[in-house]
């Protein structure tokens, strides 16, 4: 299965990402020809987490400093509460991910991920899930919060859990052979 040969994908992360809702992802990505590269704030590589522990570390492929949304078609999201937290308070971070949004490039965001997205301005108007101690957040940002499995809305999927993998997996690799999706309030982003 190659339905995403010759496409990239960055996958955004900092020390503290669930483990499985990264090497997973990246995994089915790769396994149906994808390039998946590593994109983080650290330099040379980036710290998991394992339910309740510190797991593997993971090379970093490209430094924020260094990467433009440009050079991707998509974009990968992993959760885990502490990745995300930092994610959403790092300007360069955020704007990496405006910039896919801007661009209708397909985003996939799992668990704790849509933090990042509130930030970056991206969950108004649009149907999303996430873990469930999210809801009020992404309500508050304009979101139409559910609790489903996972959720696609105009190139952006979303999941709950570890457990949502399979379907996130699936949904996410549809979305990004699909590619690009007309951009919802790109517009509206880019002027502010």
């Amino acid at each position: 299965m190659a339905e995403l040969s010759g496409k990239r994908v960055a996958a955004l992360v900092d020390n503290g990402f669930e483990q499985s809702e990264l090497l997973e992802p990246r995994k089915a990505l790769e396994d149906a020809g994808a390039r998946v590269d590593v994109v983080s704030p650290q330099r040379s590589e980036v710290r998991g987490w394992k339910h309740t522990d510190w797991g593997k570390s993971v090379s970093v492929d490209r430094g924020l400093d260094e990467a433009s949304a440009d050079e991707y078609d998509a974009l990968l999201l992993p959760g885990g509460v502490m990745n995300p937290d930092k994610l959403r308070v790092n300007p360069k971070a955020v704007a990496f991910v405006k910039a896919f949004v801007a661009a209708g490039k397909p985003i996939a965001a799992i668990c704790h991920a849509p933090w990042t997205l509130i930030e970056a301005e991206a969950v108004r108007g649009r149907r999303v899930t996430s873990w469930p101690s999210l809801k009020t957040d992404l309500r508050n940002a304009g979101a139409n919060w559910v609790d489903e499995e996972c959720v696609v809305d105009n190139g952006l999927v979303t999941s709950r859990k570890p457990d949502d993998i399979p379907a996130f997996n699936k949904k996410m690799i549809e979305e990004f052979v699909e590619g690009r999706h007309s951009p919802r309030g790109a517009r509206e982003m880019v002027n502010r």
